[in-house]
């Protein structure tokens, strides 16, 4: 299965508590926090596992989490409780605004609780509140510096903490305690930006949900039975399948033992929207030994057994492919274990692939597989495994499933009519863009001088076409590799010592053509050979002189017969020729023959077309990136706009 980076959520809750001892009091607020988000997290949003709230109520055992990537400090004990979670919400972005909706709601009914949140990508509540920031925060310095608190969001100042570096999580944690003036809180702008993300929820949570009937086998119904969260696994292994492992879902060794002798249930899952366009909007067949009904079944019947099939095979290729990752040397925490070897030099600059980049990379996948980041990454990746294989240990059978009346599936009319929300939600961000125009003008004009490039009069008069072709000629003269033409960075690299004149000589010497003469050899004026080859007279020198007025026969004859064939295209007309101008003052009185010989002999202007030619593919990218623009940075140059393009 191809390695995907899931979106996952995290977020972490402090309490002020005492150094020397844990207060009741703090433990029953802490129950009653996990009991208000427990109902939430378990039945309105879609994880890929059991959502455990496990709070930390020791103060002295306290540790930090305070980096995006949940990398764990213990030097400093906190004299604070707390209690942190990580949910993989994968595609579904409405479980990861609806999670930052209940912690706004917790902290607004726990006045001293602060909450720390972000993702994958790091403190996405400022990129959603990107154009109302102060412009000295940026993802440098916004660790432990962005917190929920009093349902509102707090930033630390930069008058306190500096803006260079990143504060200390227990100094932040402390000033958000003292801050009783309120200096930490973000403006207004800012809260909007966030409070319009967010709002419209619980509701929008629960229409996010799709109830859905489907026929199943047994065992999956009785996975779906004791643990109805895995289902988004189930998803997610089927529509990230491979080649690999659909291997996996033919053979159906884990939730088919019986082949297509097994009997399908009928059960109702939840879904979300997003799931459930996944499996619906996606076309499998079904292996040959899964108990599909027949296409000429009741329609209804036939789509939930489809569904159905889809979720027992996503079943199984998660089920097998994590069985197989958990002991392998592959992943997320391999990929970071690796990147911090060759940051400190592991592998000496050595080349992937030789003889001693091999042994090392073996000595690092033996030592990885050893430590105990392996070991947690195993028992991670094994969760699920471990928990299918104790429902399926059960007794199970499709007698524990008849008889129950089940709900009626949910419209899925959303599914065809999405085309308005996501109008509304680009206009939303364009007015959100015009806003921030109108109140930066700076950033304006800044923007479109970066995207465009010059466009005053002073840098449009200032600009020569011929720089066009001195810079192309110089830049095809630079040395290349097989890798394609190197540009370096200083870009004044000499130029390859190369005696075209001589060259030239030398090869028409070989080939036995020197302008008008058929002689082997140039005489020059002391009537020595120019060339450095020099030939006997003997017989071949006869013989050597028909084979090569036979082949220069043939060229001439070749020659003609491709121009006569290009005469009839429009291929001629495609290039400017040197002093185009003059000819056509001279054209008038001319015959049609002396104009076509006019032409036969004008000489292309290799100059003009390749500023032509290079201008009318800049043009053509109306302003965004292509080949033209690329080129001509790579070699210094960069085009005005054309001014005249809208009148």
């Amino acid at each position: 299965m191809p390695v995907i980076s899931l979106l996952s959520l995290f977020f972490t809750c402090f309490l002020l508590s005492s150094q020397c001892y844990v207060d009741l009091f703090i433990i029953h607020k802490l129950a009653l926090l996990v009991s208000s988000l427990y109902y939430f997290l378990q039945h309105c949003i879609q994880q890929h596992l059991p959502c455990l709230l496990s709070p930390n109520l020791h103060p002295r055992m306290s540790r930090v989490r305070d980096t995006t990537n949940a990398k764990i400090t213990a030097e400093r004990a906190l004299p604070f409780s707390n209690f942190y979670n990580k949910l993989i919400v994968a595609h579904h972005l409405h479980d990861e605004w609806f999670v930052v909706y209940l912690l706004f709601l917790v902290s607004s009914r726990f006045p001293n609780l602060s909450i720390r949140v972000w993702d994958s990508d790091g403190d996405f509540l400022l990129i959603e509140a990107a154009y109302s920031l102060p412009r000295w925060i940026n993802p440098d310095n916004s660790l432990n510096r962005v917190f929920i608190r009093n349902g509102e969001v707090h930033i630390l100042p930069k008058t306190r903490f500096g803006s260079n570096s990143n504060p200390d999580l227990l100094d932040s944690l402390m000033f958000l305690v003292g801050d009783v003036g309120g200096e930490a809180r973000a403006s207004d702008s800012v809260q909007f930006a966030v409070r319009s993300r967010i709002s419209g929820y619980p509701e929008r949570a629960r229409l996010n949900v799709h109830r859905v009937r489907v026929r199943v086998p047994a065992s999956v119904a009785a996975v779906l039975k004791h643990e109805p969260c895995l289902v988004s696994l189930a998803v997610e292994g089927f529509y990230d399948r491979d080649i690999d492992s659909m291997k996996y879902a033919a053979r159906m060794e884990r939730f088919l033992p019986g082949g297509r002798a097994e009997e399908l249930v009928e059960v109702v899952v939840r879904l979300s929207r997003a799931m459930y366009a996944q499996l619906v909007r996606q076309t499998f067949q079904a292996p040959k030994c899964y108990p599909m009904l027949p296409p000429m079944a009741d329609g209804s019947a036939y789509v939930e057994a489809e569904l159905g099939m889809k979720i027992a095979c996503g079943f199984e290729m998660m089920y097998q492919q994590r069985q197989c990752d958990g002991s392998e040397v592959r992943g997320s925490s391999w990929d970071a274990y690796r990147e911090e070897l060759e940051r400190t030099g592991y592998f000496k600059g050595l080349l992937p692939g030789s003889k001693e980049h091999r042994q090392l990379m073996e000595t690092a996948q033996e030592n990885y597989k050893n430590s105990s980041l392996f070991s947690r990454t195993s028992e991670m990746m094994n969760a699920p495994v471990r928990r299918i294989d104790e429902i399926l240990a059960l007794p199970h059978s499709a007698d524990d499933f008849r008889g129950i009346e089940l709900p009626p599936s949910d419209d899925d009319a959303w599914l065809y009519s999405g085309e308005d929300e996501l109008n509304s939600a680009i206009l939303q961000r364009q007015k959100e863009m015009e806003d921030y125009e109108l109140t930066h003008p700076k950033s304006r004009k800044s923007r479109d001088h970066k995207d465009f490039g010059p466009s005053d009069s002073s840098e449009v008069n200032g600009f020569d076409p011929g720089d066009i072709s001195k810079t192309m000629q110089a830049f095809i003269k630079k040395l290349s590799t097989y890798e394609g033409a190197e540009v370096p960075e200083n870009r004044d690299s000499k130029d390859v010592d190369l005696d075209v004149e001589r060259f030239f000589k030398d090869i028409e010497s070989v080939m036995g053509k020197t302008g008008n003469k058929s002689t082997v050899g140039i005489a020059d004026d002391d009537g020595e050979s120019s060339s450095d080859m020099d030939f006997d007279d003997s017989e071949d020198g006869s013989d050597l002189a028909e084979d090569e007025e036979r082949e220069s026969a043939f060229m001439d004859t070749y020659s003609a017969a491709l121009n006569k064939e290009l005469k009839s295209t429009t291929l001629k007309k495609s290039f400017i020729r040197a002093n185009e101008e003059t000819l056509r003052n001279d054209d008038k009185g001319k015959s049609i023959v002396d104009e076509e010989m006019d032409e036969d002999f004008s000489p292309v202007d290799v100059d003009v077309n390749l500023v032509k030619s290079l201008l009318d593919s800049f043009s053509s990218q109306q302003g965004l990136p292509g080949p033209a623009s690329n080129l001509l940075g790579l070699m210094g140059i960069q085009l005005p706009q054309d001014s005249n393009k809208d009148k």
